[in-house]
C-alpha cells in the first residue's frame, strides 16, 4: 500500500526521485539556513492563521517528538462530529494516503478547506497539486468538501500597533484552479507506487523542478557526478538555460566554451578565466573615472537588518527589512586615519528611530559615502525617511550622495580567475586578498553572514546578560569587518 503524505505527494509532483529519495536516501537532504528559515517563518505565520476565523480546535498532538497521527486522526472525527466550526491540523487517512488541513472551516453544508502559507501568493499555482491532493483525500473519507482557499499574507498591511489577522492575510479562492490538478491524482499515485516500490534509484535525470520554488535539498547528491566547475556554477544566466546546456551535453567548461553560443559577456569571461591561467583584467580608466566621483570626507556604510514576517513596529509590512546595526569607517582627508562609528540597537526595541538619529549625528550632509550593492542601504534609508518626517532631509541627503563600491566589479573592469563570476564581496574580498586573516570572515565568532546576523538579532531579549554581551560583540565584529572590507577594497581600487 502506498505510504503518502501531502508533503511528499508535493515533492513528487516537482520532481518523482525526490519522493523517492524522501524515501530511500533521506540523510542525503542538505537543510541549509534558507530553507531552515522559511520553515521557522512558515510555523510562526501558521500559528497566526489559526485566529483567522475567531475561535478554533487545534487537534494537533505530538508523541516522541513526532505528530501522533492514530490520535490526531481520533480527535478529528471527534470535533467534526460535535460540529466544532474551525479545526486546526484536522487530519485524515485513506488508503494509506494522509494528509492534515492547516483550517478546516464548518460550512452549512459541508467543510472548505484552507491551506496556509508564508508567501505573499504571487505564484498560487505553485501550491495546487498540495490542496488539491488535501481535497481528494478528504473526499475519500466521505467529507463534503464545499471549497478549497489558499491563504497568504497581505503584503500591503501595515501594522498600527494591534495585529489585525484579518487584514494581515489574504485569502484566494482555488477551487475552481485547481479542477485540472484533481484529474491528474489517481494516475500520479499510481505511477508514484511502482516508484516507491523500486529498491533502485530512479533514472531521473535534472529538471526544471529542481529549481522550483526552491533549489532542492536534494542538489547536491544528484549532481555529484558532474564535473568540476559545471553549466551550474555559472553566474549571470537563468537556470532554464543552464538546464538547456545540459541536456545538449554541454555540461564542463571546456565543452560550454567549444560547442555553446553563449553570448553573455561575464559567463565567458568566467568560463575563460577558469580554464586560463591568466592574469587579472583591469580596466584602469573606468576604475579611474570611478574613483574619480569619490571625494573626502569619505564614508563607508552597511546596514544590518531583519525581516520579520510579522510585523513588530508601528508602520512597518510583512518582511519589511527593520535596519538595527549599521557600521561606518571613515577618511576625512586624503592619507588621514581611518576611524570607525558604529551603532547597534537595544534588544526587544523598535531600533529605527536611535538608528536613524545616530546616523544624522554620524554622516554629515554633502559628504560621499559609499556602500556595497548601494540599492540595498538606499532602499533602507528612503524607507527611514519616510518613517521619520524631521530627519527626512538629512538622511534623503545622505542617500543621494551614496556611490556603489561594487559597481566596477560588477561592470567587469576588475575581474580574476578567484572571483568565479561573482561580484558579492563575499566573492571579491577573498579574491583580493586571499591570505589576509583579518579579512577572514570564517575566523569570526558566533556570526560570519548577514543571514546569521539576521536571525539572532531578534533572540537577543531571550539571553542571559552574559550571552547578550556576548551576541553583541559578535554582531559588532561581523558588521565592522564588512565595512573594513569595503575600505581595503577601495585601496585595491585606488593601487590600479
Amino acid at each position: 500500500m502506498l505510504a503518502f503524505s501531502k508533503s511528499r505527494y508535493f515533492a513528487f509532483r516537482q520532481c518523482p526521485k525526490t519522493a523517492w529519495l524522501q524515501k530511500y536516501k533521506p540523510e542525503e537532504y542538505v537543510m541549509d539556513e534558507a530553507t531552515a528559515s522559511r520553515m521557522d517563518t512558515g510555523h510562526e505565520v501558521g500559528e497566526l492563521a489559526k485566529s483567522l476565523f475567531g475561535d478554533y480546535t487545534d487537534v494537533s498532538v505530538m508523541k516522541d517528538g513526532r505528530p501522533d497521527i492514530p490520535e490526531m486522526l481520533r480527535r478529528t472525527k471527534e470535533e467534526m462530529e460535535k460540529g466544532s466550526l474551525v479545526i486546526c491540523e484536522a487530519s485524515f487517512s485513506y488508503e494509506g494516503l494522509y494528509c492534515a488541513v492547516d483550517l478546516l472551516k464548518k460550512e452549512a453544508d459541508g467543510w472548505a478547506i484552507y491551506e496556509v502559507k508564508s508567501s505573499t501568493g504571487n505564484h498560487p499555482e505553485i501550491y495546487y497539486p498540495d490542496i488539491a491532493y488535501q481535497k481528494y483525500v478528504l473526499e475519500h473519507c466521505g467529507v463534503r468538501v464545499t471549497g478549497c482557499f489558499l491563504v497568504v499574507i497581505n503584503n500591503q498591511y501595515i501594522f498600527d500597533g494591534t495585529m489585525d489577522v484579518s487584514s494581515f492575510f489574504r485569502i484566494i479562492d482555488v477551487s475552481l484552479e485547481i479542477t485540472d490538478e484533481e484529474k491528474l491524482i489517481p494516475g500520479n499515485l499510481a505511477e508514484a507506487e511502482k516508484l516507491l516500490e523500486m529498491k533502485e534509484e530512479p533514472a531521473i535525470d535534472l529538471s526544471a523542478g529542481c529549481d522550483k520554488p526552491y533549489k532542492c535539498g536534494f542538489w547536491k547528491y544528484c549532481t555529484r557526478e558532474l564535473t568540476e566547475p559545471s553549466v551550474f556554477n555559472l553566474h549571470g544566466i537563468q537556470f532554464k538555460t543552464k538546464l538547456k546546456y545540459y541536456s545538449q551535453g554541454l555540461v564542463g567548461y571546456e565543452d560550454l566554451l567549444s560547442k555553446a553560443s553563449i553570448k553573455n559577456k561575464a559567463c565567458l569571461r568566467q568560463i575563460e578565466y577558469c580554464l586560463f591561467d591568466r592574469k587579472d583584467f583591469i580596466d584602469e580608466d573606468e576604475i579611474r573615472k570611478f574613483l574619480s566621483t569619490l571625494s573626502y570626507p569619505l564614508y563607508f556604510l552597511d546596514f544590518e537588518t531583519m525581516q520579520p514576517v510579522i510585523p513588530k513596529y508601528i508602520g512597518t509590512k510583512p518582511y519589511q527589512q527593520i535596519p538595527f546595526q549599521y557600521s561606518l569607517h571613515y577618511i576625512e582627508n586624503e592619507g588621514g586615519e581611518l576611524k570607525h562609528k558604529e551603532f547597534l540597537a537595544e534588544a526587544g526595541t523598535d531600533p529605527r528611530r536611535k538608528l536613524a538619529e545616530q546616523l544624522c549625528k554620524d554622516i554629515p550632509m554633502n559628504v560621499c559615502v559609499t556602500a556595497y550593492n548601494k540599492q540595498f542601504e538606499c532602499g533602507r534609508i528612503k524607507e527611514l525617511a519616510d518613517a521619520f518626517e524631521d530627519l527626512s532631509e538629512h538622511l534623503l541627503n545622505i542617500m543621494s550622495n551614496i556611490r556603489d563600491l561594487e559597481e566596477p566589479f560588477k561592470k567587469g573592469w576588475y575581474y580574476n580567475k578567484a572571483m568565479d563570476g561573482s561580484y558579492s564581496i563575499k566573492s571579491v574580498l577573498p579574491a583580493l586578498f586571499p591570505d589576509d586573516p583579518e579579512l577572514d570572515y570564517h575566523a569570526l565568532d558566533g556570526v560570519h553572514n548577514g543571514s546569521e546576523a539576521m536571525t539572532v538579532f531578534p533572540m537577543l531579549e531571550q539571553m542571559s546578560p552574559d550571552e547578550q554581551e556576548e551576541t553583541r560583540r559578535n554582531l559588532l565584529a561581523y558588521c565592522r569587518l564588512d565595512t573594513l572590507a569595503m575600505v581595503k577594497v577601495w585601496e585595491k581600487l585606488t593601487m590600479v
